[in-house]
């Protein structure tokens, strides 16, 4: 059974669209890729859909896409945000910077195995879902802990993905059944 998350005043936020969320999408994880004009586009309409929620503190994950995102919105909501590198995407090993096709042709037994996702799922040479979910959740815990709720925490969709499965009872099985595009805003 999936553990209740008991966050709430922590609202989620994906960063702005970077090139690689482009077709054909590519494996980003610890790759440091910057926003695109769209991201920053994307980053502005964000801080114009939060900027009326009350938000009193503004958390990011360190890499670049979710960090120029978090900094954009808080230009607009009077924030700096704070930055914690636990927030990052999956750590995804030899698949970063491939594209998802490339990957599903060269290592077709592991890409099936993405695709069913789950507890036991480790990127090769990277972190499995299961460490990234205990590592996210160790952050966010200390948001709702120390930081002046409601807070707005700018991540990635990985790091959304498994959040969300903290509340699914099938867990981190049901890792790909959530879609979280760009400067989507989840509550938890």
């Amino acid at each position: 059974m999936a553990e209740s998350p008991q966050l709430d005043g922590v609202l989620l936020a994906r960063h702005g669209e970077t090139d690689d969320n482009l077709e054909p999408l590519r494996f980003q994880g610890f790759t440091d890729t910057p926003l695109n004009d769209t991201g920053r586009r994307q980053a502005a309409e964000l801080a114009e859909r939060v900027a009326g929620r009350g938000i009193r503190s503004l958390w990011s994950s360190d890499l670049s896409r979710a960090r120029e995102t978090a900094e954009i919105v808080g230009a607009r909501i009077g924030l700096a945000p704070a930055l914690d590198p636990r927030l990052r995407e999956a750590c995804r090993g030899r698949w970063e910077g491939h594209t998802f096709s490339e990957i599903a042709r060269a290592e077709p037994d592991l890409y099936a195995a993405w695709q069913r996702a789950g507890a036991g799922f480790r990127f090769p040479d990277g972190e499995s879902l299961q460490e990234q979910m205990d590592r996210v959740t160790a952050a966010v815990r200390d948001v709702h802990a120390t930081a002046e709720l409601p807070a707005l925490v700018v991540c990635h969709g990985g790091s959304i993905r498994v959040m969300l499965c903290r509340r699914d009872p099938r867990g981190l099985d049901a890792f790909h059944e959530f879609e979280v595009p760009n400067v989507a805003v989840v509550p938890l």
